[in-house]
């Protein structure tokens, strides 16, 4: 049954769960909010979203640009290479981004009728963005019950799965993720060296998939 809305990037995480759940979906949406590689996340987005014949709107939230600071923002300061961890990837918080997302995310479930958003967030997001975590995803979803007439809920069935196990569905689901974009700097190639591509090269690694991802370095 179609009953959900999913927030889809056009990374390897949203675009394995738009896959995974293509029979529940009837809406994906995508932000502009101004993310260095907003324009190549959007891209992939828009081109899964019209393989599968699914509805898709893209909203610009260019405040949070204009508003709030992060390195992941343009006109913030760089990407910091290295691993995936706590420390050197903090600098790319987007404050409270996931929260903001999900609330526009369930004015449109309200809007349409639908019972479910749904987010992909996952483990390995946990030491570094707050609003990936299980006891926000949690809270959020009450909060979106509570705020909503139909009782609306969050479905974020990744929380506690490794960036290993999605790639492990998307390889059993036979997605080609040179069709998806990770890296922060959204440069014209993947750069190879930040955190979020170290973090993509391992897990297409360790789940025996070949990476077939352009990389600068």
């Amino acid at each position: 049954m179609k009953d959900s809305v999913i927030i889809v990037s056009g990374g390897v995480d949203s675009i394995t769960m738009l896959y995974d759940y293509k029979d529940k979906i009837a809406l994906a949406v995508t932000f502009d909010y101004g993310s260095k590689h907003n324009a190549k996340e959007i891209a992939y987005a828009r081109m899964h979203c019209e393989r599968l014949n699914l509805p898709h709107l893209i909203i610009p939230l260019a405040f949070m640009e204009q508003y709030f600071k992060s390195s992941l923002l343009k006109g913030g300061e760089d990407i910091p290479e290295g691993r995936y961890d706590d420390e050197n990837m903090k600098s790319t918080v987007v404050p409270f981004r996931n929260g903001i997302m999900l609330a526009i995310a369930a004015g449109l479930a309200e809007t349409y009728h639908l019972s479910h958003v749904m987010m992909a967030n996952h483990s390995g997001d946990h030491a570094i963005y707050p609003d990936c975590r299980p006891e926000f995803a949690d809270a959020m979803s009450h909060a979106i019950s509570a705020g909503t007439y139909e009782h609306i809920t969050l479905f974020a069935p990744y929380t506690n799965l490794t960036k290993k196990d999605i790639c492990l569905r998307g390889k059993a689901l036979g997605i080609d993720y040179s069709e998806t974009w990770s890296c922060y700097k959204g440069g014209e190639k993947h750069c190879g060296k930040c955190g979020t591509c170290t973090e993509r090269r391992e897990a297409l690694r360790d789940a025996g998939i070949e990476d077939t991802t352009e990389y600068f370095g």
